[in-house]
């Protein structure tokens, strides 16, 4: 059996593999906590609970309306954005004037809600759901076995990822909503509805949370817990790429995803802790993340 560093081949891809799908989740879920951060300087601790809001989004649409995954990545998103706008319109957009504390406290108050809603009905043990026929079963590759559903992630990933980075950094939408950051009085002069924009933002933030769930109910199980379980990794990669840094949260997401793989070979005992250590490094070095900005 063929081996590098002393693993096996196969073991040794594999748990990259996973490391790659762990790293489409944080990417995607740090970019959404980096677009509102970057906007509306709100700590976002809802994200957890929305991401698990698009996973229970498509297996509900599922066991009650028969809508399979494909009509769950067009609608859930959709519709669990949409519920970010009324959270931003009724309660955040109260709060802007406050201490940065109070919206921490409101969002981590209401994802103790909706977690606590969906323990009540379904209780803590997961819910199954089922690879779209479409992308069942794998590719033989001379060194690993890659089934399909996991490439299609890895893939849709990526695509969701650059496509945002692009929509903010390169195009005069992304260049109003980056100088509504700076001096949204100016942004406003020129006929900007900044407060539209914000409450759009957030909601599209929340959307990417909630692909992001639907995305991940055919591999982990559709629990009210999945976001907790998550989100604090999350952060921890959103602090090291930098707060508020599209670019960051991307290649951060990705590459701690892969980190923690390759820990898994090389040292399991250190896996659930490594980018707990990154993070300690990075800030000790450099306290605004590796893309972030130097105030």
């Amino acid at each position: 059996m063929d081996t590098i560093f002393g693993v096996p081949t196969q073991a040794l891809f594999g748990q990259l593999l996973i490391g790659l799908i762990n790293g489409s989740f944080y990417a995607l879920l740090s970019l959404g906590l980096a677009v509102i951060f970057g906007l509306l300087n709100i700590i976002n601790f809802t994200h957890g609970a929305q991401y698990m809001l698009g996973a229970f989004g498509a297996y509900l649409l599922l066991t009650k309306l028969g809508l399979n995954y494909w009509w769950a990545l067009l609608i859930v998103p959709i519709v669990v954005g949409c519920t970010g706008v009324i959270i931003e319109r009724l309660l955040l957009s109260r709060l802007y004037n406050l201490d940065h504390l109070y919206g921490l406290l409101l969002t981590f108050g209401l994802a103790l809600i909706i977690q606590g809603v969906f323990r009540n009905e379904y209780g803590s043990s997961g819910q199954p759901y089922p690879i779209p026929p479409q992308l069942m079963g794998g590719q033989k590759l001379d060194f690993m076995f890659l089934p399909n559903y996991r490439a299609w992630v890895i893939a849709a990933s990526l695509v969701v990822c650059l496509g945002t980075w692009y929509l903010i950094e390169r195009t005069k939408l992304g260049g109003y909503l980056r100088a509504a950051t700076e001096n949204p009085a100016l942004v406003q002069a020129f006929g900007i509805n900044v407060p539209r924009m914000i409450t759009l933002t957030y909601g599209f933030g929340v959307g990417l949370a909630a692909l992001a769930g639907v995305m991940a109910a055919p591999i982990y199980q559709v629990s009210p817990q999945m976001g907790a379980d998550l989100i604090i990794v999350v952060f921890a990669v959103v602090v090291i790429g930098g707060m508020g840094s599209i670019l960051g949260a991307i290649v951060t997401g990705f590459g701690l995803g892969l980190i923690e793989g390759l820990t898994k070979v090389f040292y399991p005992e250190a896996s659930n802790t490594v980018i707990f250590i990154i993070m300690a490094i990075v800030l000790l070095i450099r306290p605004a993340g590796l893309f972030g900005r130097e105030k």
